[in-house]
């Protein structure tokens, strides 16, 4: 495996997408993007009026698009705008979709459109357009589709638009990196794969890389990270990240992403399932992590930020932990593994563990951690837990500006007592039947003690079922977005 070139699961990183703002129509243009609302005159461009455009399912809602070929020119693409206040990322999107194969795309954008705010519209509409069109073609014989070639954003002032534009295009990237590594099956992106493209990757992109393999976790007493790898034929890895921004720091904060590679449940083992098979995106908040990571440099992120990956997979064999088996943490903390299939939390504790050690301003940790959240939330936003109300709002607020929602939920203390161990100080997991979410969230907490944090448990959003908004069917990427956004509007909490 080492001798292959670990980017070659990463494609996004090799896209070369011209991304630009001007005040005409660029003449390579093959489709030309009108956004038309739901009321109001239409754009004589369009060449249609309103009732002809309603006669063709055309309304003004955001999404709503309909191609016009045109014979020696480029096509025309109306698209809904919908209402203020509607996420701008899916117009774009429903007119880079609506575009088919072709790849040199303008979208024409009215002033009045843009608003106060015309570099985080440009932002949004980046997003959206790029990643609508995203594609993971490394395992295919044939290319699945086309991704874009260049985009140009037509506004009355460019200016105004071109730092949004060029944002939106990072972040794009960011989610389009984290997309690539949790739709890499497992047999191609084990823990030393990522570690090795964590090395290769990370310095290009501003980022100090240091690797931990097994002897250096029995030194750092990493107990649950081994306890989970234990029946793994495949060794574990903890990558730490770190960004410095130039000049005086504004800010330390920790990132913590699960790396679960795959989970087969370990002795509690999975049934054979749709979701079973999808278990290479467990390491979706690793994913997530490293690839807000990789855009600090690029955004000009003013906070230092350190990321913390801990990487395994979990699988059954006669070396597996058992249930009933007790470990003991760094911090002297036992724990009976009640249950293997609740492992993402066992992993995740020894990192949150080494972050409270750094001293850091605040911690967030991202997992798809629990089928309750997902049940809870469904499949358009993540649990939010917090320890600290500053650490609430500054997750709300950069998930309004990510696109990326989430909804805080109750770190309840009372129903800590489910987790209470006969033999160990506490137990992994409840039995079936409790507020499992909530639950893992509280053994997070006992590891961060007093130190802000945020944990997002985002196993709902973390897969897309089928084309829709932003997405593209697979691993979604969700989450790189949001952290960025965190990174860059931090404050330490008093």
């Amino acid at each position: 495996m080492s001798q292959i070139d670990p980017l070659h699961v990463v494609p996004s990183v090799r896209s070369h997408v011209i991304v630009s703002a001007a005040g005409a129509l660029p003449a390579n243009a093959s489709a030309v993007g009108v956004l038309v609302g739901p009321d109001g005159p239409v754009p004589d461009v369009v060449g249609l009026d309103r009732a002809t455009l309603e006669a063709h399912g055309f309304k003004g809602a955001v999404g709503d698009s309909l191609a016009i070929p045109r014979v020696g020119a480029a096509t025309t693409v109306v698209v809904g705008s919908g209402e203020p206040g509607d996420d701008l990322r899916v117009a774009a999107a429903a007119f880079s979709r609506a575009a088919g194969r072709l790849n040199n795309l303008a979208l024409a954008v009215p002033s009045d459109l843009l608003g106060d705010t015309p570099a985080l519209v440009a932002e949004a509409l980046v997003e959206g357009a790029l990643l609508a069109r995203y594609t993971y073609p490394v395992l295919k014989s044939e290319a699945p589709g086309v991704p874009v070639a260049s985009l140009t954003l037509v506004v009355d002032d460019p200016a105004a638009v071109s730092g949004g534009a060029a944002r939106g295009q990072v972040l794009a990237g960011a989610t389009a990196l984290s997309r690539d590594l949790a739709n890499t099956p497992h047999s191609h992106l084990s823990a030393t794969r990522f570690a090795e493209l964590a090395k290769v990757l990370g310095p290009e992109r501003g980022l100090e890389v240091e690797v931990f393999g097994p002897d250096e976790l029995v030194e750092m007493r990493s107990a649950g990270l081994l306890a989970v790898n234990a029946g793994s034929a495949e060794e574990p890895r903890f990558i730490k990240l770190r960004y410095r921004p130039e000049g005086t720091p504004t800010g330390r904060l920790a990132l913590v992403g699960k790396g679960l590679m795959y989970d087969s449940g370990g002795l509690s083992l999975k049934p054979s399932d749709p979701v079973h098979a999808q278990m290479k995106n467990d390491m979706s908040g690793a994913a997530a992590v490293f690839s807000a990571m990789c855009s600090l440099r690029d955004l000009e992120c003013t906070t230092e930020v350190t990321g913390f990956l801990h990487c395994t997979d979990n699988m059954p064999s006669g070396t597996a932990t058992a249930l009933g088996d007790v470990i003991t943490y760094r911090d002297g903390t036992t724990m009976e593994v009640h249950d293997t299939d609740a492992e993402g939390r066992i992993v995740l504790a020894d990192a949150l563990i080494l972050a409270r050690e750094e001293g850091h301003d605040a911690v967030i940790d991202i997992a798809t951690l629990t089928g309750s959240a997902m049940r809870a939330l469904g499949s358009e936003m993540a649990g939010l837990f917090v320890n600290n109300p500053e650490m609430a709002t500054q997750m709300e607020t950069a998930a309004a500006a990510s696109g990326e929602a989430v909804w805080e939920l109750p770190l309840h203390r009372p129903y800590r007592k489910h987790i209470d161990s006969l033999t160990a100080d506490m137990m992994n997991c409840a039995p079936i039947g409790r507020p499992d979410a909530i639950i893992a969230a509280l053994f997070l907490a006992h590891f961060v003690k007093d130190t802000p944090w945020a944990h997002v448990d985002m196993c709902g959003p973390a897969q897309a079922e089928g084309s829709f908004g932003i997405n593209v069917p697979g691993c979604s990427g969700w989450g790189a977005r949001l952290l960025a956004h965190a990174a860059l509007s931090f404050t330490p909490p008093t």
